[in-house]
């Protein structure tokens, strides 16, 4: 494992220049309100305001509210020049009750759709933000955080809803046990990929691990999150790209994924899917300052042209990888 602290002497690269140097010229922010917010209030503003999918919240509308910020005066990593300073303007606040283990009786998901136009859609993406985990915060066995999906099915690719290359895929941050950070995402999984040992695979339609334990979340103060996603191309080939960077430093960098099989699938935007596994009490996530840069043009990293799974099914195929981990008890891969 990769903790925070072994980062410290690697470079720091900004969002804004991981933008610019991967030719990401479009970019939004999208918006936070002037006063903070009830649970029914938020919603609102929300559906108003970020261009959901379907118009809605998908789940734990209740659970969102816009709030002071807890830790507008407290300290921030030491990994980062660019965590925002001390500002009046609300957060929004993520409740886990006691007892929750899912999208489904805590936490929340929506989908924020941002695309180009009809004859040019989004092929690379970088999504950047600051979360606060509150300072008692309990990481029991896992949780899923906001990250980018895109795909003509908004709901798949998520839930044990796996990847076909046609319908969707999702990239997503999580933490695990004591703040473990990795990637976790849907998409096609071409012969070999789960004999990285850089990838965990599942015996069911979950997503997959990347690079667990490459970075530590840290709980009380805020961090920077900053995702960057390119889809492979051509559609046969296995040279999607996806890359995080905590606190401004690298932590995850695979170039050897296959989003796609079919052209049409596109990124639409950001997926903010918010779970905890398990907590046995209440607890609280926050979230401020989120931006995104695009581009309509896909990966132009050389790879080989990917095969098709010879024993397997596109994420989450069954029989005779002998790669593939049984999902952990409760470790909230069958949560999305």
């Amino acid at each position: 494992m990769i903790c925070t602290s072994s980062l410290l002497s690697s470079q720091i690269v900004l969002p804004a220049a991981l933008a610019s140097e991967y030719s990401l010229t479009t970019s939004t922010s999208l918006p936070f309100p002037t006063s903070t917010l009830s649970s029914e209030d938020a919603q609102s503003f929300l559906v108003s305001s970020w261009s959901l999918s379907k118009g809605r919240v998908q789940d734990g509308a209740e659970d969102l509210s816009f709030v002071s910020d807890p830790y507008a005066n407290g300290s921030s990593s030491s990994t980062t020049t660019a965590v925002s300073a001390a500002s009046s303007t609300p957060v929004l606040q993520v409740t886990y009750p006691a007892g929750s283990y899912s999208h489904d009786t805590g936490g929340a998901q929506l989908y924020a759709l941002w695309n180009a136009s009809a004859s040019a859609q989004f092929q690379s993406m970088l999504v950047t933000y600051e979360i606060a985990f509150e300072s008692d915060f309990d990481w029991v066995k896992g949780g899923k955080l906001p990250g980018l999906r895109g795909g003509p099915d908004p709901d798949g690719c998520s839930g044990g809803s796996p990847a076909n290359g046609s319908n969707c895929f999702s990239t997503r941050p999580m933490w695990r046990k004591q703040g473990e950070g990795e990637v976790y995402a849907y998409f096609l999984e071409p012969q070999n990929l789960c004999t990285n040992s850089n990838f965990r695979c599942n015996s069911e339609d979950y997503g997959t691990s990347i690079d667990r334990g490459s970075f530590t979340f840290q709980a009380g103060q805020w961090s920077q999150i900053t995702m960057l996603v390119r889809l492979n191309d051509p559609p046969e080939a296995a040279n999607g790209q996806v890359a995080l960077y905590y606190n401004n430093v690298k932590a995850v960098d695979q170039r050897n994924l296959q989003y796609r099989s079919n052209p049409d699938v596109n990124i639409g935007g950001l997926y903010f899917s918010n779970t905890s596994w398990a907590t046995p009490e209440t607890v609280h996530t926050y979230f401020r300052n989120f931006q995104i840069w695009a581009s309509t043009a896909p990966s132009n990293i050389t790879a080989a042209t990917a095969q098709s799974p010879s024993l397997g099914r596109a994420f989450g195929g069954s029989a005779g990888l002998q790669s593939r981990a049984a999902p952990e008890a409760g470790s909230g891969l069958g949560s999305g």
